[in-house]
């Protein structure tokens, strides 16, 4: 039997919506809220066949153990991406694109690392068990619909998937501070995994000694640091557009 997951506001499921109704089990919305986005919302539901339930905003807090859900809560089973490295890496077309997270915990930071993930159009989100947090339902909403569509591999021992990228002739390039290298000197064009570690303490030590290439984002101003999902932001779409210019 699918397993069942918890996807909250507009963003989370009107794109899984529009990828799998077929999947969305039932949506509740809240029967209060009539504003012009919850009739769009509701109008593009029944169009597909979805089953709505008004309820009232308690119910929905209730399910979504947050006020910030939007007036909108919805079942849908789990979408079947890759479950392993291997299957991944197996199933890639094209010149891969990962990246790599080392220490993320905060489940807002990984939502936004996803959701630039997939605008970047990367192959998948790779971090460690011990030190990364679940697909949960916060993750969700902040992805907006990413969740779904980008795999989140989690994986025992970073430092020995990153070798067995390496193997796989995939050039893996960490980010740090203090690196002699910039952003920009750097080659994305080949088969890449983009690291990045938590804001302060940044990676691991054997993570960073395993890496090909350590580049640091130029930051001009009094701030030291991008938040991670920025940074990620950051280095994707570097390696976007070298990958779109003419050979």
């Amino acid at each position: 039997m699918a397993k069942n997951k918890l996807l909250i506001g507009f963003h989370a499921v009107t794109a899984r919506l529009r990828q799998d109704a077929k999947g969305v089990t039932d949506v509740y919305i809240e029967s209060a809220r009539r504003d012009r986005r919850m009739q769009d919302f509701v109008r593009l539901a029944e169009s597909l066949g979805v089953r709505l339930h008004p309820v009232d905003a308690e119910r929905l807090r209730g399910m979504a153990g947050t006020d910030r859900h939007q007036g909108v809560v919805a079942r849908a089973e789990d979408v079947a991406l890759a479950l392993n490295l291997d299957e991944l890496l197996d199933g890639i077309e094209g010149t891969p694109l990962l990246l790599v997270l080392d220490g993320v915990t905060d489940p807002h930071n990984l939502g936004a690392c996803l959701r630039v993930a997939d605008g970047a159009g990367a192959h998948a989100v790779i971090a460690p068990k011990d030190r990364s947090v679940g697909l949960n339902a916060t993750v969700a909403k902040v992805a907006s619909g990413a969740a779904e569509t980008v795999p989140y591999i989690t994986v025992t021992n970073l430092a020995r998937t990153l070798r067995e990228l390496q193997e796989r002739g995939i050039w893996v390039i960490g980010t740090a501070d203090g690196t002699e290298k910039s952003l920009y000197d750097i080659d994305f064009k080949g088969p890449t995994a983009i690291v990045m570690g938590a804001e302060g303490e940044g990676m691991r030590r054997l993570t960073r000694e395993t890496c090909d290439e350590l580049v640091g984002i130029p930051m001009a101003g009094g701030v030291e640091s991008l938040n991670v999902s920025v940074a990620s932001g950051v280095c994707l779409y570097e390696a976007v557009r070298q990958r779109r210019l003419p050979r």
